[in-house]
């Protein structure tokens, strides 16, 4: 008697937040894909939808329990048979979310993460695991960053230890074919700023070791990968655990030497620990975007000290003095929060005073609001809501003019855009879609190149630009197609 071989499990994994998650969700997949699962990306041909979740900020948190809901829907009328929340939300909220979710069959923390494939079919099976229990994931590795690679690699800190406390390799599968991809430095964060509630659940700053970086890079690029997109909670820390605060201008040229690799590009500069060495690195490596992701969150003294972060117009403006005299056209974007408790209206006009001087590419602009568990959520002076939307309104107004008049000045400039999307709008007039040395991923706008019908997903080409709508540039090719 022959048996009737059981048909492989399919998964969809929907992906929210940032590029840290794009991460996670390709070493789940790497975990699943390696234990029998079938991949799908449509969660209607999915047995099981598994959604990681983002847990930063309120808009986030209702994107994320908004498609937790609609991959529930499907349940009613489709194939899926279990939803299942991982991620952020899920590591921060746990129990909390499981009780006000009941659409969710599953609300699974980083600690699930290793046996992911047995905890998924465990609940395909009718199981229903006790919701995640939350903790304070900076609680689990010593105070002490020099301490703590040797805590990951020797003491049992639960079965997240590849997800949420990078350091050993990873099993990882690509779900998205582009040219670009993120490339993780490390996990976790040590500063303290008020309005954060990200090192309470993603945990102590822990460096990834050269040697797995490194190799991680080889097999992207193996995977046809052309840009590298280095992310973590704060780049600037790179190396510190290990005993080398310089560790990332060593390794910057190492992953620009990797075969097939055109571009690497540094997300996530804190200003305060930007020292020089690295600002040279990024800046003059040939092969390194120069790019700066530069996290100011505020120009005034006085609110950013109420922030636990340092800086003021003046020192902010000194290192964007030192990348434009090493690096010209060098691209630099950054957030900002309006509307801090205390927020006086000169302080607020700071920050206008010093965005309009500091000609940046890209600002994104945050109205504050209290995040669960953070010191900000108890202090004093809390703005009232409709003040914090016009204080909103009024700098989105400000900068929209501003990146429109920093776009225009890229004018006549050469640029290497990396094609990212052919034909983008099914015209077939020969023109394709990326991004310059200046535009990150998804948040930097993009560049149209126009008469360039030979061109491929992943060429890298110089053009010259032309002409500007709002941040997005249009640039004419100059030869020199890679």
């Amino acid at each position: 008697m022959t048996s009737t071989p059981t048909p492989p499990v399919s998964i969809a994994l929907l992906t929210l937040g940032c590029a840290r998650n794009d991460v996670d969700s390709e070493e789940l997949a790497g975990r699943l894909a390696a234990d029998g699962f079938t991949l799908v990306e449509d969660p209607e041909n999915a047995d099981t939808v598994v959604v990681n979740t983002c847990g930063f900020v309120d808009a986030a948190k209702k994107d994320s329990i908004d498609t937790l809901l609609a991959a529930a829907d499907l349940k009613e009328s489709g194939r899926p048979q279990a939803v299942v929340a991982v991620g952020c939300l899920a590591e921060r909220y746990g129990e909390e979310l499981a009780d006000s979710l009941p659409e969710a069959d599953a609300v699974l923390g980083f600690d699930d993460y290793q046996d992911i494939s047995g905890r998924l079919r465990s609940i395909l099976a009718g199981e229903r695991p006790h919701p995640h229990t939350p903790r304070d994931r900076r609680l689990l590795l010593p105070i002490s960053p020099a301490e703590r690679q040797a805590a990951v690699e020797t003491a049992d800190l639960g079965a997240d230890i590849d997800i949420a406390i990078p350091g050993r390799s990873a099993i990882r599968r690509r779900l998205d074919g582009g040219p670009m991809a993120p490339l993780k430095l490390a996990s976790g964060c040590d500063r303290r700023c008020t309005f954060c509630a990200i090192p309470m659940f993603r945990g102590s700053f822990v460096s990834r070791r050269p040697s797995d970086v490194l190799q991680e890079a080889h097999w992207l690029a193996e995977q046809g990968v052309k840009e590298l997109f280095l992310v973590s909670e704060n780049s600037t820390s790179y190396g510190k655990d290990l005993g080398d605060l310089g560790l990332l201008e060593t390794l910057l040229p190492e992953l620009t030497a990797v075969d097939g690799v055109e571009r690497v590009r540094v997300s996530y500069l804190q200003p305060a620990e930007t020292r020089p060495g690295l600002v040279r690195a990024i800046a003059t490596t040939p092969g390194v975007a120069p790019y700066f992701d530069l996290s100011f969150q505020h120009a005034s003294a006085t609110v950013l000290r109420r922030m636990r972060r340092f800086g003021d117009p003046e020192s902010f403006l000194g290192l964007l003095a030192q990348v434009r005299e090493l690096a010209p056209e060098a691209g630099v974007r950054s957030n900002v929060i309006v509307g801090f408790p205390g927020e006086t209206e000169e302080e607020f006009q700071t920050l206008c005073d010093f965005l309009v001087a500091a000609r940046m590419d890209v600002t994104g602009v945050f109205g504050y609001s209290d995040e669960d568990g953070t010191e900000a959520a108890a202090l004093d002076g809390k703005l009232d809501d409709d003040e914090i939307r016009a204080r909103v309104q009024h700098l989105n107004d400000l900068v929209a003019e501003l990146t429109a008049e920093r776009a225009e000045e890229r004018i006549g400039s050469t640029v290497e855009v990396l094609v990212e999307e052919v034909d983008p709008d099914g015209s077939r007039d020969g023109a394709v879609e990326g991004r310059a040395a200046q535009q990150g991923p998804e948040v930097d706008g993009t560049t149209r190149v126009l008469g360039v019908p030979d061109a491929r997903v992943g060429d890298l080409l110089r053009a010259v630009v032309v002409a500007s709508d709002g941040v997005d540039l249009i640039a004419e090719p100059a030869g020199g197609q890679r």
